[in-house]
């Protein structure tokens, strides 16, 4: 299959609805019925808005902590998703590249 693999940067500071944002939007993919999301959390970024401000995960405090959702969408999942964004009112920085996906062998339940 044909799509997209779309990957949002964020903080886990960032809040959305009074909610975590990376957390928000793991939740909006299942609202969606979208395929998955992967949550990742990384231990030091350089921030895009911020340019020279290094962002790190510390033992006492994790606000700062960068993170990524990362979701594999096709074309249809990718525009029924930016939608309600902009319908939210979200901003946030992301990456949306042209992937080919599959499944290999037999699904494991």
């Amino acid at each position: 299959m044909n799509g997209y693999q779309i990957t949002f940067f964020t903080q886990q500071d960032r809040k959305h609805r009074g909610m975590p944002f990376g957390e928000w939007l793991v939740l909006l993919a299942r609202d969606l019925n979208l395929p998955g999301a992967t949550l990742i959390a990384g231990s030091e970024g350089l921030g895009h808005r911020h340019r020279h401000r290094i962002h790190s995960a510390h033992f006492f405090d994790l606000a700062d902590q960068p993170l990524e959702v990362q979701m594999v969408v096709g074309e249809d999942d990718a525009k029924r998703l930016f939608e309600r964004l902009k319908a939210e009112g979200v901003a946030v920085f992301y990456v949306k590249a042209p992937v080919e996906f599959g499944t290999l062998g037999e699904s494991q339940s």
